[in-house]
């Protein structure tokens, strides 16, 4: 390891009486500070050889709300100091490769993954609503407008408070059984209250989310990529695309209508863009450049 690698972890720890769980800690982060930076805490714990919550305490102890806040500090010690100049495509290598190995996880369990059978409850429901609040609302967003196009009636509830009541309410009338909702971290309060509300309506509930132990019937748990500012969703994406796939599995006849009624409507539309959506630029050849 690089001697300014030590020198700046050394800063932190000076001064600082460690337990000897921390102390592994210390002693792990020195020797694998480069590989460090990009794990979480969890992963951190594992390599340690320690629990996550040392881990958060140990972050603490020296001086940090939490272990998102130690690693943003220890991150510069190691991509500041490569020689390349290029810190910010370091960090971006190291999430892509975060969410590289998530979608192995999903690879590696999809067989544990009740989707056809799921696909063919979520089939047969109409009304099919569709929760998805805050952070959770653009991927709840995207699995909403594909299965629109294979299901007679989606409904998308993306609002909080007493418009989400509202509108699960008017879905339940309206005879839906089940409840796809998005739940990803940071998880909003609203959002599990809503499902413990929709439970007392009758719902059953499917979650996509990150957490395998998530209070829900049925549970499509995929990890996200937390190795930039903001979270990462490649993997709960590809479960919710492999949903709607099972979907259109379960009901193969009034799949191939609906899509093909979709494509009559976009082509008598002008929907899309027709070949290649770049606009020519003058002086192209075979293109009016006056």
């Amino acid at each position: 390891m690089a001697d300014g690698y030590h020198g700046g972890l050394n800063v932190l720890l000076n001064g600082r009486r460690l337990s000897p769980v921390q102390r592994r800690i210390a002693h792990y982060l020195s020797e694998n500070l480069d590989e460090a930076i990009f794990l979480s805490s969890v992963e951190l714990a594992e390599r340690a050889g320690v629990s996550q919550p040392s881990v958060t305490r140990f972050a603490m102890v020296l001086g940090f709300g939490g272990y998102p806040e130690l690693r943003q500090a220890l991150r510069p010690l190691v991509l500041g100091s490569t020689g390349t100049g290029e810190p910010q495509e370091s960090l971006l290598r190291g999430a892509i490769d975060v969410e590289i190995r998530n979608l192995a996880v999903v690879r590696e369990r999809l067989s544990a993954f009740p989707l056809k059978e799921l696909g063919e409850q979520l089939a047969a429901t109409e009304p099919l609503p569709v929760v998805g609040l805050r952070v959770s609302c653009g991927l709840a967003t995207t699995f909403a407008d594909y299965a629109r196009r294979i299901h007679p009636d989606v409904r998308l509830l993306t609002h909080g408070g007493s418009e989400l009541a509202d509108g699960l309410h008017a879905c339940r009338r309206a005879g839906a059984e089940w409840l796809v909702a998005v739940v990803l971290p940071r998880y909003p309060r609203e959002a599990v209250q809503a499902l413990e509300y929709a439970e007392k309506l009758g719902y059953r509930v499917a979650a996509i989310t990150d957490k395998p132990g998530f209070p829900a019937e049925v549970v499509l748990d995929a990890p996200v990529g937390d190795r930039l500012v903001f979270d990462s969703h490649a993997a709960p994406l590809l479960l919710a695309m492999a949903l709607v796939e099972a979907m259109a599995d379960a009901a193969p006849l009034r799949t191939r209508a609906r899509l093909e009624e979709y494509e009559r409507m976009t082509d008598e539309t002008g929907t899309f863009l027709a070949g290649d959506p770049t606009p020519p630029l003058a002086g192209d050849e075979g293109h009016l450049t006056g």
